[in-house]
């Protein structure tokens, strides 16, 4: 039978991070932003997450223990002690936090530990049994990444026959493929790897860390949504694919994509309080050259409003481009502009990177230990004119969205979701948003950024184009619609594929 297109529709989104709460990423964001544009449509949805005891703090966010000392049985052998807290994202948004001392609490950072697996293998049994304890009948379990992945496996198997989950489907968000587990995939011997089907290893097994929690969701999950319609083409072949794309292309007919978007009130330069000038689409000019002269000051940069600035705010890593910056950032000293690196990741770059900055100190500053500050962030993309991304892969992005809200002019690789957000401009028609390239390679990017540069000089053409990218919506109301749509469209799948052996939980 189908469900009515008006249905007020019942969801579930777990992830391993969600903000405020916690963050190291755009994870986080998505997982906010996302369920508030989905209350905003009128649907019931709930968050679970668990409670990081160093890096969440239980007072400042006012949070209530609903159970106590919960027994989860993760298999025959294995119970934890859970206990489940309460908190809001906003009115009417419960967030649930999932406590377990030994595995969440021992720790300032979220991730990087000998045992990865173990824990999100708790995080995501405790995480269906509370839906089954607060009796909460989900049409869809919306499952960010790969922290979650065995929860679409688990309803295929141990779940089967739950009363409270018997009719969810699952939906498992693919943010970035690379990560598919505790370990590298690729750093895995043969003989280990995990083939995605058959019985979970108990909690002590050396094995547990071996198992692919990316790969069991893809073959599980009702639906895989990746984080852009570009993304997730790119994912079902080889070259992006992360040794996946065999089994995503088999189940290309249950693969989807939708482009994430930002908080357009949270993101906004005309009420952020961490701007030294606010600034709008119509005063922009004169202010943003403001923010830019008050960044140079506080970065140690030559103060000059008429020098273009570039900012690049992500992780330093191979992935978003910075083999290829690395390759040409000496050469781009000589030119007038100035850069500004913002963000933690590998030495690899940022020892190269800080050695041709201390020669060039009034052109370049490389700030590798930021933690995330989001308020040196907003300030750059304030500040700065340009933004710099130019990723090997990017399955959506985020940050180029930021920028744009905020009039600073992205320079980009065309691929997955900066594919999907930036349009190239053409002087010819004076349409587009930003400047892109196709070819991964340090002379398509030496290119792209000259172009830039060029265009920044016609201030006619370069204000229309800033006015330009800062009424660009990339808000969260259109990717939320879309999202609510494939919900529907998976609620009516043909079919039920669940397995029929299983235990019976409630």
């Amino acid at each position: 039978m189908k469900i009515m297109s008006n249905k007020k529709l019942k969801i579930v989104s777990i992830s391993s991070e969600i903000a405020p709460f916690s963050k190291s990423g755009g994870l986080a964001d998505v997982a906010s932003s996302l369920p508030k544009a989905i209350k905003r449509l009128g649907h019931d949805i709930i968050c679970i997450t668990p409670l990081y005891g160093k890096v969440i703090s239980k007072k400042k966010h006012n949070l209530k223990l609903i159970h106590e000392d919960v027994e989860v049985f993760l298999n025959s052998k294995d119970v934890v002690m859970i206990n489940y807290w309460k908190g809001y994202l906003k009115k009417d948004l419960p967030v649930y936090f999932i406590e377990n001392t030994k595995y969440f609490s021992k720790r300032k950072s979220l991730y990087m530990s000998s045992h990865e697996n173990a824990r999100f293998l708790i995080f995501n049994v405790a995480a269906l049994k509370l839906i089954s304890m607060l009796k909460y009948e989900a049409d869809i379990v919306h499952c960010h990444d790969w922290q979650t992945g065995l929860i679409p496996f688990y309803l295929r198997t141990d779940f089967r026959y739950s009363k409270t989950l018997k009719k969810a489907k699952s939906i498992f968000m693919i943010h970035n493929l690379i990560f598919q587990f505790g370990k590298n995939w690729w750093e895995v011997p043969p003989a280990k790897k995990d083939f995605g089907r058959g019985r979970l290893p108990h909690l002590k097994d050396p094995k547990l860390e071996y198992i692919n929690f990316a790969k069991r969701a893809i073959l599980s999950a009702d639906a895989i949504n990746a984080n852009s319609e570009q993304y997730s083409k790119e994912i079902m072949t080889k070259h992006f694919g992360q040794d996946l794309h065999r089994i995503l292309k088999n189940r290309k007919e249950r693969v989807f994509g939708i482009v994430n978007g930002i908080d357009s009130k949270l993101f906004n330069p005309a009420d952020d309080k961490s701007l030294y000038r606010k600034y709008n689409f119509k005063n922009f000019r004169k202010k943003k050259q403001e923010n830019k002269k008050y960044l140079q000051k506080k970065f140690g940069l030559k103060v000059s409003a008429d020098t273009p600035l570039i900012c690049t705010t992500s992780r330093i890593t191979f992935q978003k481009g910075f083999g290829l910056i690395v390759d040409i950032l000496e050469q781009l000293a000589h030119h007038d502009l100035q850069l500004i690196f913002l963000g933690a990741g590998d030495n690899n770059f940022i020892k190269p990177m800080q050695k041709i900055a201390r020669r060039y100190k009034d052109k370049i500053v490389v700030i590798p230990s930021h933690e995330k500050n989001q308020k040196y962030e907003n300030q750059c993309f304030a500040g700065s004119d340009f933004f710099l991304l130019p990723s090997h892969q990017e399955p959506c992005g985020i940050n180029q969205m930021k920028a744009m809200r905020y009039g600073c002019i992205p320079i980009i690789r065309r691929v997955g979701g900066l594919h999907d957000t930036v349009d190239n401009f053409d002087p010819g028609t004076q349409k587009g948003t930003g400047f892109s390239f196709n070819r991964y390679n340090n002379m398509s990017l030496y290119a792209a950024i000259v172009r830039a540069l060029e265009t920044y000089k016609y201030k006619r053409s370069w204000n229309k184009l800033v006015k330009r990218a800062m009424l660009k919506s990339n808000s969260w109301e259109i990717p939320a619609k879309k999202y609510i749509t494939l919900f529907r469209k998976v609620i009516n799948f043909n079919g039920n594929n669940h397995k029929k052996n299983g235990k019976n939980r409630k």
